[in-house]
């Protein structure tokens, strides 16, 4: 059998291995140092944990598997293996590097794993969490449903004693592996709000806040208020807000909110009432859904078709997260140089807190089922984290130098990664930068808050993010900056580059982009880009989108294609450029701009426009404070080219594409998403230089 190792300078592997066996079976209060004869350590000591589902935290931990007594084996939870290795530090036995190593199977957390700044390493002696080679050790912030009862019809039902008394409540569940939907009505598609009582929806702003609304009749029950178990989901303009129901007035048709709605109940900014649907209805359990009753602390679970839950393993939530890295950036305490390689996070849960609608733009307010504060030279590699109702990652307040690398985050009630740090005017230990989200797959996010993007960035520095794959989320694949307008701003120098994203939107949400920008961001740079499939459900679906006052942005060698509203909208900004790009069929309009402002709102050079219908411009072109020139435009459909009204003449005499062509780039299969020029392009005439998009997503993995 495998014994851990303990390499100390200046004594022999055994005696070593001895020291530290006895440390890690004593516990944290031993004070082996010096014992039986062994002297100080030396700086280079290295030391290996092993971790089993089939482990005993009474044991050393220096065994890959238990001995034939069962009196010495592996650790059972990483947190004891944590505590040991602090024990050894503290006492001078263990100053360098540390690993340990879980076995595969599950692990049942009882709480999060929490490493401080005492669980640091250094740089030539990391502290690494990782997967025993070739295992798959999968840390669950859940617990399995047991003792279901068979009743009628089918239903199996469960007491769950915690959810009774307050205790635990969930609104997911995992069947056989698969996350089960709660019951919902309609079954397919929404219901809509009629109106708000006392609001006129024509002259109220967007922003007021609801808690009650008017229903059509038949689509609320009364008896949906007992309990407040029965939510509305309601979809507007960028958000969803979740909204448990507390009173129904049949005979008026008034259903009202535990809390109130940031804005108000319409699509977006027309007139037509908002789409929603209801969860956890009584009513509607049909194969492979189920409910929880909270008050009765009874879950309900209509099994699908040849499915035997006493055989099949169900799972609902617990935890909030799984991992939390727990610095004190406002200290100057750090956790520095620690590593997760090779695990499998599943199963986290987060509630609403009270008040809360849950529709803060990107839902920002959404942990991650990893967090972290203060984390600085540390990396997240090779990792699942999967099956969850938070984001992925979580990075808040000072981390730097953080590599999330090569994870497959997927199955996500929240988004991928989520990037913040200190603001302007705060100190400069919560400043967030120099982070890395490289070859990550992010996919099937914004399963429960579905306004949660891929990648997020906000007051956050010279971060990367690059050679991703993101898709199939409800909102944004990528968002970074996140200051309003030309205010201070700590964002600069984000590099956003060679990343795959597509099918975002989906036709759920309003006002998104692949790549979406928000405020002064100088140096960030949006270049060697893939992105299609972007599909809003009213305005608003762009493949770049530089919003409020976006600024001082480098947007190059970038492929979008198929968009709702556009391949490129800035709302105001300046200072921008676009150069060398391709945008291509695009529905609504290809090229959008909104607000007038005194100034340039950016430059348009070396870029091939190519689309079928709607025309080449759209939104507000009344003055000329743009750059235009060396472009290639072409209506493949045949109709007219025409620059906001002018031909081609006027708008060159307005300043505009002096140098520029409308002509037939002669792509190499543009219905099929190949945008490469074939010989004789006149793009190249125009200066265009061809994109190699080969690098483009995930590369091969290691």
């Amino acid at each position: 059998m495998r014994r851990l190792t303990l390499t100390l300078v200046g004594f022999s592997c055994a005696a070593a291995a001895a020291a530290a066996v006895a440390v890690a079976a004593a516990g944290p209060a031993a004070a082996p140092a010096g014992k039986a004869g062994v002297a100080a350590p030396a700086q280079r000591t290295t030391v290996v944990f092993f971790v089993s589902p089939d482990g005993n935290d009474a044991w050393s931990g220096a065994l890959v598997e238990p001995n034939a007594a069962r009196t010495d084996g592996p650790l059972a939870t990483p947190h004891r293996a944590r505590d040991v290795i602090r024990k050894l530090r503290a006492d001078g036995i263990l100053l360098g590097r540390a690993t340990v190593q879980l076995r595969g199977g599950t692990y049942w957390m009882a709480e999060p794993l929490v490493l401080g700044p005492q669980d640091s390493g250094t740089e030539a002696a990391p502290m690494t969490y990782e997967a025993f080679p070739g295992e798959q050790p999968v840390l669950s912030g859940g617990r399995r449903i047991a003792g279901w009862r068979r009743g009628e019809g089918g239903e199996w039902t469960a007491d769950l004693p915690e959810v009774r008394e307050g205790k635990w409540a969930f609104r997911q569940l995992f069947v056989g592996g698969e996350r089960r939907p709660r019951t919902r009505l309609p079954r397919e598609g929404f219901y809509r709000v009629v109106a708000q009582p006392g609001m006129d929806w024509k002259k109220a702003p967007y922003n007021t806040p609801g808690d009650c609304f008017e229903y059509r009749p038949g689509d609320v029950k009364a008896g949906w208020a007992a309990g407040g178990d029965v939510e509305v989901v309601l979809l507007h303009f960028w958000v969803d807000s979740h909204l448990p129901v507390r009173q129904v007035d049949e005979s008026k048709h008034i259903v009202t909110f535990d809390r109130r709605a940031r804005r108000r109940f319409t699509d977006d900014y027309t007139g037509q009432g908002a789409r929603y649907y209801v969860e956890n209805v009584p009513e509607a359990l049909a194969p492979g859904e189920w409910r929880l009753d909270r008050g009765a602390g009874l879950l309900r679970y209509l099994p699908r078709p040849g499915e035997d839950p006493a055989k099949v393993e169900a799972v609902a939530p617990r935890l909030s997260h799984l991992v939390r890295f727990e610095g004190d950036p406002a200290g100057g305490r750090f956790v520095e140089h620690v590593r997760l390689r090779g695990l499998v996070l599943r199963h986290t849960e987060w509630d609403l807190p009270r008040g809360s609608a849950g529709d803060l733009q990107a839902a920002v307010d959404v942990p991650g089922a990893v967090q972290a504060a203060g984390l600085r030279h540390a990396s997240i590699e090779r990792c699942a984290i999967e099956h969850v109702g938070t984001y992925g990652i979580d990075l808040a307040d000072g981390c730097q130098d953080v590599r999330i690398v090569g994870n497959e985050l997927a199955d996500l009630g929240g988004g991928g990664v989520k990037i913040n740090g200190g603001g302007p005017g705060s100190p400069e230990a919560r400043r967030t930068r120099g982070n890395a989200v490289q070859d990550n797959h992010v996919r099937d996010g914004g399963r429960i808050w579905h306004s949660a993007v891929g990648v997020l960035v906000r007051h956050a520095a010279e971060n990367a993010v690059a050679h991703n794959h993101i898709h199939h989320l409800y909102y944004t694949g990528v968002s970074v900056g996140w200051t309003w307008g030309y205010k201070e701003t700590v964002s600069h120098g984000n590099i956003i580059e060679y990343n795959h994203i597509h099918d975002i939107g989906q036709g759920l949400l309003s006002d998104m982009g692949g790549i979406y920008t928000l405020g002064d961001s100088p140096g960030t740079v949006l270049r060697h880009n893939l992105i299609h499939d972007i599909l809003s459900h009213g305005y608003g679906g762009w493949g770049i989108y530089t919003d409020e006052g976006s600024t001082g942005i480098l947007i190059e060698n970038n492929v979008v294609f198929r968009t709702k509203t556009g391949g490129f909208h800035q709302h105001y900004g300046k200072e921008n450029v676009l150069r060398n790009n391709v945008f291509a069929f695009a529905k609504v309009g290809q090229l959008q701009r909104t607000r007038l402002e005194p100034h340039t709102s950016f430059e348009f050079t070396r870029n091939i426009v190519y689309w079928t219908e709607g025309p080449l411009l759209h939104g507000n072109w009344k003055d000329n404070n743009f750059k235009f020139d060396r472009n290639v435009y072409w209506n493949a459909a045949g109709g007219r080219v025409d620059f906001a009204g002018k031909t081609l003449a006027e708008w060159q005499a307005a300043g505009q594409d002096a140098r520029s062509l409308v002509a037939d780039p002669l792509f190499a299969d543009p219905a099929k998403g190949d945008f490469r020029l074939r010989p004789g392009s006149p793009a190249l005439e125009a200066g265009f230089e061809p994109i190699d998009l080969g690098g483009v997503g995930v590369r091969t993995r290691r």
